[in-house]
């Protein structure tokens, strides 16, 4: 753009989660190895590395040993061996212990922040010479004039509610690259216009979503089991709808516990923020918090869709990698090293690819046959069927994840398609109202309370980042056919009905916490998610 300043690198990666980083520290990694000169700069758009970052987190340690085989010696926070894996069924007032599932058994694995983690991660890759860049939202993808993606834009800042620029305004910069790696995590807005630009998602299933909502507590000591890790199914969710819950016992007397819910959900009246709060007073889950107190809140969305969901990864100029592109292990229930070994394939693929050209943007096409001939792709494509039997619903899922599991061994000869998630929505006059209990502000919160203690701030003068494509269809649509479920699927009280004394959607922007399931979940796909002003969202410390 004109009058804006521009920084030219090799190779730019946008988002300082574990891909990006792995992707990172991999490239400088190689390029010392070969003694060549080769800038890499990260932008990340929360307020510092790790602001963003939530997850369970039951940590892997393969891809981390892979990329930095002395980790522990360089003081990696992974500290909390997993040693005690429960499964558990639950109905409304008992609890039945089940087998362990094979992907789900934590042998080897760490119960830690995945937020300490990537914080650790990026003093790695400052060690190693990369230029890291917190509070620098990627705004908008940059092409050359033959069409070629060469670098990104970042967001100006200090524009005001209007659109007009303050007296703060600071444009944004250019950031210029011969190859550029999108690592956004699930839904990015910058992987959105690259997916319709270069129609990657032609040849692939639709992807499909769960959204995460995690809490942090510190418990009495007395009730303390450090690395004891907890997942359930069944109550409170019906039988049609996927989900389950996890409950890990971390260092220092701390507790992560959270819920995860496919959005593919049919019923318009369903709340995953209030199943999650109901899921904690069960008979079997209450004693745990008894005395404790909860200290942070957050929430995502995680892409679950498995290897047929997969977009073309390559694309003049660029790749995707992590959550960006979806790979998740649904059934591990784990993404942090899968994205890591995808972001340091894709360093190896970017590498090689940078040798033999001579200037300018490439596309790093080897990287998607690095992944198929990688332990990554076999454990994707082992998993595939998992998440996708659950159309069926619980039952008829769990009688065929055993059969995966133990007998075919995920290596069942067929593949088992997905359904796009804002297409299961069924018509609210289908479907009957769920009566949630209120909070009783011991184990169970509402909403506002719960935004307050993620520590999200956006500045408030700033134009909204929910845009609406048609909002006649707010009303038109989502309320008259299904109620305006944005009021129940938000976990942060962003959209809300007001009647004054005619029907209007509000949307309040500043509750963000940026899991963009109104993006997803809109049953119109009218909702559109992009990045605010930097440095703003949430600011999670160990999620």
């Amino acid at each position: 753009m004109a009058g804006r300043d521009s920084l030219t690198f090799d190779v730019v990666i946008v988002g300082g989660g574990p891909a990006g980083l792995a992707a990172a520290i991999r490239l400088r990694q190689l390029a010392q190895a070969q003694g060549r000169e080769l800038s890499v700069c990260l932008i990340e758009k929360g307020s510092e590395i790790g602001a963003h970052i939530l997850s369970g987190a039951v940590i892997e340690p393969r891809a981390l040993a892979e990329l930095i085989p002395d980790w522990r010696e360089k003081g990696a926070p992974l500290a909390v061996a997993a040693n005690d894996d429960r499964f558990l069924y639950l109905t409304r007032n008992r609890a039945f212990r089940l087998p362990t599932p094979p992907p789900m058994r934590n042998e080897g694995n760490y119960v830690a922040s995945l937020g300490l983690l990537v914080r650790w991660l990026a003093r790695q890759a400052e060690e190693l010479g990369v230029e890291l860049f917190p509070g620098f939202a990627g705004a908008e993808v940059l092409y050359d004039e033959t069409g070629r993606v060469r670098g990104v834009a970042t967001g100006d800042m200090g524009v005001g509610r209007d659109g007009k620029p303050t007296a703060n305004f600071q444009p944004g910069v250019d950031l210029l690259a011969r190859q550029t790696i999108i690592a956004e995590g699930c839904r990015g807005s910058l992987a959105k216009t690259l997916m319709a630009r270069f129609d990657l998602r032609r040849d692939c299933d639709p992807q499909t979503y769960g959204l995460g909502i995690k809490e942090l507590w510190e418990i009495d000591p007395a009730l303390h089991r450090p690395g004891r890790v907890i997942h359930s199914i069944g109550w409170p969710l019906d039988w049609r709808t996927y989900g389950g819950s996890f409950l890990y016992h971390a260092a220092d007397n701390k507790v992560s516990v959270g819920f995860v819910v496919g959005l593919d959900y049919e019923n318009p009246y369903l709340s995953p923020f209030e199943e999650f709060q109901r899921f904690k007073t069960h008979p079997a889950i209450r004693p745990t918090f008894a005395g404790g107190r909860r200290i942070a809140y957050g929430a995502r969305a995680i892409s679950a869709g498995g290897p047929q969901s997969l977009p073309r990864l390559t694309f003049p100029g660029g790749l995707l990698i992590g959550d960006a592109a979806g790979f998740l292990n649904a059934p591990k229930i784990k993404g942090t090293h899968t994205a890591m070994k995808s972001g340091m394939l894709a360093a190896e693929a970017v590498f090689a690819a940078l040798a033999g050209a001579e200037s300018g943007p490439v596309e790093a096409a080897h990287y998607p046959e690095l992944l198929r001939r990688s332990w990554l792709w076999d454990e994707l494509h082992r998993a595939r069927n998992i998440k996708p039997a659950f159309h069926w619903g619980l039952y008829a899922a769990m009688a065929y994840g055993a059969l995966d599991a133990y007998l075919l061994r995920g290596r069942a000869p067929w593949t088992l398609a997905n359904r796009a998630d804002h297409l299961r929505l069924k018509p609210a006059a289908d479907c009957r109202p769920i009566a949630y209990p209120k909070p009783d502000g011991l184990v169970s919160f509402d909403r506002l309370s719960s935004v307050f203690i993620s520590g999200t701030n956006h500045e408030e003068n700033q134009p909204s980042h929910l845009h609406l494509r048609d909002p006649e269809v707010a009303l038109d649509v989502n309320l008259a056919l299904y109620d305006a479920p944005e009021q129940r699927y938000c976990p942060a009280g962003v959209y809300e009905i007001v009647r004054d004394p005619r029907a209007r959607l509000q949307i309040n922007s500043p509750n963000c916490v940026h899991c963009k399931t109104c993006d997803i979940k809109d049953p119109t796909q009218n909702i559109d998610w992009v990045v605010p002003e930097g440095g703003g969202g949430p600011n999670y410390a160990e999620m």
